[in-house]
């Protein structure tokens, strides 16, 4: 699939397709199993993965067959399409791509657009009770955006993929707000104000009811298993939404949410977000990409980490890099990195980058696993390794 259809994930923004017009085609051509499902679609910039997760886990517990598509990957392309925590068997995927060839489109669909067709043919063709899809990118014209959704949400907003969905949050806001559908109930997760305002408004001139998070801490009852106070943000966004979906007659209670947090791994496979991989010394991966993202990672560290900090850093070279350096802490150890996906920023840059900045302690690497091994060779083991910066960085461990 890869070498056969562009892929954002490899080939970056030559790949994506401002387009819905893809995905409506691929839908009809499987008669529309959009149509035929009821959906929860989840937009942002940061924790709409986390928040997806949630819903789904919760739902799982709930009894409920549920449908989770996602983006991207880290170990296995069939991670992206699950039903209750189970990845769509390989052999399907194969099928699929043989139909889709076979017939010959006009159209040249993308990687994404055929990914997202196969997750609702796999969800309609085993019946699922309720179905979590999470945008790829923006959504206005997001392959995701040809659903009508029980309910829409929308997590943070932060400055991103700025060469598609504008050069302020309002701009990028508003792409977000793309995804909000006449009389459709929207949750909004919690952001600045003059955004929120601006996302109400949308849903207001929608007649779509709208519920809006301000209080994120956790007086909840609830016991978090995961850390950073930003995954009490989505696990707000995804309280709302229940009760929300709670109205179109799913019964969901207390015990089913705690057991949702409880077993995120085993029902969606989540992985990758501030999850602690080793100890003595704790090694923690997070898949924290973008400044605010990773600004809320070491907030998060902070207070749990008291000892040196060990940092194993690389990321895309289409981020950017002068706002996202400027949110690494300067005491840290760096052990900056290139990954094998293409798009990684090469050594050259990174060290561009951080020449900029004077931080205290600083080496660079071909490999992942080689920065890792050396952070680990020089940490105590009562200090703190964080490996962090792309999806495809912690892909290349798993």
């Amino acid at each position: 699939m890869f070498e056969q259809f562009p892929s954002y994930q490899k080939l970056g923004s030559i790949a994506y397709n401002p387009t819905i017009k893809n995905s409506l085609e691929i839908a009809k051509y499987l008669e529309n199993p959009q149509d035929k499902l009821k959906l929860i679609h989840v937009a942002g910039s940061n924790g709409k993965g986390s928040t997806c997760s949630m819903l789904a886990s919760i739902l799982t517990e709930a009894g409920y067959k549920v449908g989770l598509f996602t983006s991207p990957h880290l170990k296995d392309f069939t991670e992206r399409i699950r039903i209750d925590g189970a990845c769509i068997p390989e052999q399907e995927v194969i099928q699929f791509i043989k139909r889709i060839k076979e017939e010959q489109f006009s159209l040249k669909p993308s990687f994404f657009e055929i990914t997202f067709g196969m997750a609702l043919s796999h969800f309609e063709h085993n019946e699922c009770d309720i179905c979590i899809i999470e945008t790829g990118l923006g959504g206005r014209l997001d392959a995701t955006n040809i659903i009508t959704p029980l309910v829409s949400v929308i997590t943070n907003i932060s400055m991103e993929h700025t060469q598609f969905l504008g050069n302020s949050l309002e701009e990028i806001a508003m792409e977000k707000a793309g995804i909000i559908k006449p009389n459709v109930p929207v949750v909004l997760g919690k952001m600045e104000p003059k955004i929120q305002h601006l996302l109400t408004k949308e849903a207001y001139s929608k007649s779509s009811p709208c519920v809006v998070i301000e209080d994120t801490t956790n007086r909840t009852g609830y016991k978090m298993p995961l850390l950073g106070t930003y995954q009490l943000e989505n696990f707000r966004t995804a309280l709302e939404t229940v009760a929300v979906i709670k109205e179109f007659n799913f019964t969901i209670n207390d015990q089913n949410i705690q057991k949702g947090l409880n077993n995120l791994i085993a029902n969606t496979g989540f992985l990758g977000r501030l999850q602690i991989m080793e100890e003595n010394p704790t090694v923690i991966f997070d898949v924290s990409h973008n400044a605010e993202g990773i600004k809320a990672t070491f907030d998060a560290l902070n207070k749990f980490n008291k000892n040196e900090l060990y940092v194993v850093y690389g990321m895309s070279s289409d981020k950017n890099r002068m706002e996202i350096f400027n949110c690494l802490p300067k005491k840290a150890r760096y052990y900056f990195t290139e990954f094998s996906n293409k798009r990684s920023a090469t050594i050259s840059e990174l060290k561009s980058a951080a020449s900029e900045h004077k931080y205290a302690f600083s080496k660079y690497y071909n490999s992942p696993q080689e920065a890792l091994k050396e952070a680990r060779s020089e940490a105590s083991s009562l200090d703190l390794i964080v490996v962090l910066g792309s999806f495809f960085l912690i892909s290349d461990f798993y």
